[in-house]
């Protein structure tokens, strides 16, 4: 099977969630002139990854402007019960597109915000969402992390689909537990933007055996609207030069790393090279010794069947 796939590579509107959906509705339409059956939306693309701020957080220490900052974050995030999550539907189905689109997600009205992303299919709207089992660093202050629960797999029309958010993919096992659902097409969106990610997703492609979707954002310092411009502390963090990448089950880069600029990084890919691929190596078959080692998580949902 032959399958279109398409990466955005575009900046968020920052803190503003109805622009951001509006960015989904332009991109999704600009994807579909392309052909595209797969559509891969950066990390938290709505609304928005926030590079460098620190929300007022010092260890043992918050104080009120960051507060104020985490309200305002909070309240443009996704609800996927209401209408945010009607709107990727409505979309998806338009289109008769898949679509992997990276959130900041909040539990209904209130409660915990997680780093998600959210599968949407075209005949069956919202599949499931993945949300990060182990937030990086300073971004714990902003996400809570999930569980096996959110260690997502699912068999489509266009392949098999599962991945992890960003430094997610650098946990073996997290790896491992999307090898052993045999995902064909990983999606790996990030905030990463050095030249050793794209080594990183060129191991992964080799080690799963799979294509893998890299997709981050082009930002600027200056995208940042004027009134949160204050509350930015490192603004040489807040920069990212993009690098979204789609790589072969053999570890070849077939489109990107598209470098410091906004665009759309579009491929064919052909799911028969992931068999041929596995005459070398597969991690879940023969190259596996189950005699010797065990892996489980009890916990990690079976794949949903489209």
């Amino acid at each position: 099977m032959k399958v279109w796939v398409g990466l955005v590579q575009q900046a968020s509107a920052f803190f503003d969630k109805e622009k951001g959906l509006e960015q989904l509705a332009h991109w999704t339409a600009e994807c579909a002139k392309n052909k595209c059956d797969l559509v891969v939306f950066p990390e938290s693309f709505i609304p928005g990854y926030p590079r460098g701020f620190d929300f007022g957080a010092v260890v043992g220490s918050r104080n009120d402007e960051g507060r104020e900052l985490y309200n305002q974050y909070h309240k443009q995030s996704m609800d996927l019960s209401g209408e945010d999550g009607a709107l990727l539907e409505d979309l998806a189905k338009e289109h008769q597109q898949y679509l992997v689109v990276g959130i900041t997600e909040k539990e209904q009205d209130h409660g915990s915000l997680y780093c998600s992303m959210v599968y949407v299919s075209p005949e069956k709207g919202i599949m499931g969402v993945h949300r990060k089992i182990k937030p990086t660093g300073t971004e714990r202050v902003i996400w809570a992390e999930a569980g096996a629960e959110s260690l997502v797999s699912f068999q489509t029309e266009i392949g098999r689909l599962g991945g992890l958010i960003c430094w997610e993919n650098y946990m073996p096992l997290a790896r491992m537990s999307m090898y052993e659902r045999g995902v064909q097409i990983y999606l790996a969106p990030t905030a990463d933007a050095r030249d050793s990610w794209v080594r990183s997703l060129q191991h992964i492609a080799l080690e799963g055996r799979c294509f893998v979707m890299g997709c981050n954002q082009y930002f600027t310092p200056d995208m940042y609207p004027e009134e949160l411009s204050s509350q930015l502390r490192n603004e040489e963090r807040a920069k990212c030069r993009g690098g979204s990448v789609i790589v072969s089950p053999f570890g070849e880069i077939i489109a990107g790393p598209l470098w410091d600029e906004s665009g759309l990084v579009v491929a064919e890919i052909d799911l028969e090279d992931i068999n041929r691929s596995k005459l070398d190596f597969d991690p879940k078959a023969h190259y596996n010794r189950p005699d010797i080692f065990k892996f489980d998580v009890p916990d990690q949902p079976p794949t949903y069947e489209e």
